[in-house]
């Protein structure tokens, strides 16, 4: 039974005398009032309850990007030191080259070392940098010194080559060695 319901049916008992028009119209409008009344509470506890669980789905949201945010950058380290190691290979790479033209081109030598620090540099500058920095400095290094950046830029292709056929399968002519 309704609330309304139930104003009415104590009206009608309170006595047949006492329900003028006046009085019924002031019951059902008290009635009204109530129903009104708790239907406003209703719709604040489920806007609280509703308030409450968006609350909850947008912590679980922020958490859920905060572990992706992490994820993303520990691999990104990641990836920056392995490229500062391979750079810092190649820095070796091209040291190696150096000592080659030691005792018939020192020049050449000294210049090849000169370039070997720059590599160098540049290995520890992606591994405690960023990457805007590296930028910056490469794009320096080559408006200060264009031919030392684009003999780096020789040297680097050569050891890339270098470094993709001792990483990659044998050829067959070195299994039809192994072979014999």
């Amino acid at each position: 039974m309704s609330e309304f319901d139930t104003h009415i049916r104590q009206a009608a008992s309170q006595g047949q005398d006492e329900a003028s028009p006046q009085n019924f119209k002031d019951q059902i409008a008290d009635a009204g009032a109530d129903v009104r009344q708790r239907a406003g509470d209703a719709l604040r506890a489920s806007t609280d309850a509703a308030r409450d669980k968006f609350k909850e789905a947008a912590d679980v949201a922020t958490d859920v990007a905060e572990g992706a945010a992490d994820r993303f950058q520990d691999k990104a380290e990641e990836q920056q030191r392995s490229g500062a190691d391979f750079v810092n290979r190649l820095a070796g790479n091209i040291r190696q080259a150096a000592h080659a033209f030691d005792n018939d081109a020192p020049f050449a030598a000294r210049g090849i070392n000169s370039a070997a620090d720059y590599v160098e540099d540049a290995a520890e500058k992606i591994r405690n940098g960023t990457f805007r920095d590296l930028v910056d400095g490469t794009s320096d290094f080559a408006k200060r010194q264009p031919a030392a950046f684009l003999g780096l830029s020789v040297l680097a292709g050569f050891a890339a080559v270098r470094f993709f056929r001792a990483s990659g399968k044998p050829t067959s002519s070195s299994q039809d060695k192994d072979a014999s």
